[in-house]
């Protein structure tokens, strides 16, 4: 497929009508798409790569049964909900039927932040209570109103970025967080920590409307929240008024595997008052839902404002989501991610055996995480480390991010055609990476466990070209770690402090 402007003369033309704060992958050597199918994204010369970052080409990118349900439609007729269409109550009575017979109402919007920023209007609304409770870590979306409750972005502001009306409750990552894989019952001890919150607040007269989390937060760091977590968080929310907001944005549509939303990994006894949805609802078209109970949506309502939203819900978007659901139920994604889910969590944990730079391999379905660590006693964010995997990945034509505070987590969240080939070549080439990385730095010990020790390398006279090549990369790179972020670097190869959101 030939491109309208060389890979030259596109950068020189976002230089100058995109905005800077736009950021692009790869930016010493970002990557030129043209075309993409099923898992894999070609560039304008035609080579191949596998994408395994793209959880918003959920059924995979150009998938022909979206395409043609989206023609047909746009064909007939696009217009906005005011008039009456049977594509927006069939998806609505659709959708609803996958989740708990409580969430029965729908507002279509646009986007997954619009969708949490009207998430965020409801539950104010409801009981006229403002403050809101967030995790640490957490992104919400990109508009002013979830900037202020998203840690990962608000942070970067320094001490003014965080807003009076804002709690941040501890991440419940039972890995590298507060409480541990050893606490006897790290559930009930995080959900503590937001009854103290709300506890406090409530001391300086303030109320809180909401506690909004991922079901498995994202871009903190692919945290699998303890069961049991969501239902005394929601217990203690609601005797305070509030409301319990699962931002399934990221994680929802079958990509757990055994659940097709992710809240429903903590049992059958939790229900969230609101759900937010977007990314892979659509399939890359734009499009998001809120879906709330009916005495939430009357509250909203009983305030006399309209809500109305012009593209939210129109015919061809409705018609791309039915479908969306058809190829998700017809070419049983969810099976499929239980399957390749498992077997690429498996191969990841023989890894982890083998090499002293794994710490944690977390995972449910195809939603997982691989937290590399300079040393496994002490767990110190192998974060250099991960910057570079993702580089020679990308070399050999696979697509992986990284990400979390430390960005150090190495993110899986491919399209849910990943097949059990696709996870055994990406596994492989970890492999490869890093048995190449504990040899440059000395990671590894007689047993083949970590040692926080860097081992000084006698130097023949002809050298040893790829340690050298490696262990001065790595070295470089701690150097200018403040300026770190996933899988992104500037022209010296240094990477800025925002972040790109994968």
């Amino acid at each position: 497929m030939s491109a309208l402007y060389s890979k030259a003369e596109t950068l020189e033309l976002r230089r100058k009508h995109i905005g800077p704060s736009c950021k692009v992958f790869f930016a010493k050597d970002p990557i030129k798409i043209v075309r993409a199918q099923g898992q894999y994204m070609y560039d304008e010369n035609g080579e191949k790569y596998l994408d395994c970052i793209n959880n918003v080409a959920h059924v995979g990118h150009s998938h022909p049964d979206v395409i043609k349900a989206a023609v047909k439609q746009m064909e007939l007729l696009n217009t906005n909900s005011r008039f009456l269409h049977d594509n927006l109550v069939q998806y609505a009575k659709r959708l609803t039927t996958t989740l708990p017979e409580k969430l029965s109402v729908c507002y279509f919007v646009n986007s997954g932040s619009e969708a949490n920023d009207l998430a965020l209007r409801l539950a104010r609304q409801y009981r006229g209570h403002q403050d809101v409770i967030t995790l640490d870590h957490a992104y919400h979306g990109h508009v002013s109103s979830l900037i202020d409750i998203s840690p990962y972005k608000f942070n970067q502001l320094g001490k003014e970025g965080k807003k009076e009306f804002v709690h941040v409750a501890h991440s419940p990552d039972i890995y590298r967080g507060k409480y541990r894989e050893d606490h006897p019952d790290p559930a009930n001890a995080y959900a503590d920590d937001v009854k103290k919150i709300i506890e406090e607040a409530e001391k300086s007269g303030r109320k809180i409307a909401a506690f909004i989390a991922e079901s498995m937060q994202s871009c903190g760091g692919q945290i699998i929240p303890p069961a049991g977590y969501f239902q005394k968080v929601a217990e203690y929310v609601h005797k305070a008024g509030g409301v319990f907001i699962a931002d399934e944005v990221q994680v929802g549509f079958g990509r757990v595997g055994k659940h097709f939303w992710g809240f429903q990994l903590q049992g059958k006894d939790f229900v969230p008052d609101i759900v937010t949805m977007g990314k892979p609802i659509g399939n890359g078209h734009p499009m998001s839902c809120v879906v709330t109970t009916r005495e939430i949506a009357e509250a909203f309502g009983a305030s006399g404002l309209e809500y109305f939203n012009t593209f939210g819900g129109n015919p061809v978007s409705c018609a791309i989501g039915l479908a969306v659901l058809d190829v998700i139920e017809k070419d049983d994604l969810q099976g499929n991610a239980i399957r390749v889910g498992n077997y690429l969590t498996e191969l990841l944990n023989k890894q982890k055996e083998k090499h002293p730079l794994i710490g944690d391999v977390r995972g449910i379905g195809l939603f997982v995480g691989v937290d590399l660590v300079k040393d496994q006693l002490t767990r110190t964010p192998a974060t250099a480390e991960a910057q570079h995997i993702i580089y020679k990945l990308k070399e050999q034509r696979i697509l992986l991010s990284a990400d979390g505070p430390h960005r150090n987590i190495l993110k899986f969240k491919p399209p849910m055609c990943f097949t059990m080939e696709d996870a055994k070549l990406v596994v492989d080439q970890i492999d490869e990476l890093l048995t190449a990385l504990e040899e440059a730095t000395g990671a590894r010990t007689g047993n083949g466990r970590s040692t926080t020790a860097q081992h000084k390398r006698k130097m023949t006279n002809e050298g040893n070209s790829q340690s050298d090549c490696i262990g001065e990369s790595i070295n470089h790179i701690n150097g200018t770690a403040c300026r770190q972020k996933n899988g992104l670097y500037t022209d010296n190869r240094t990477v800025p402090c925002k972040r790109i959101r994968t």
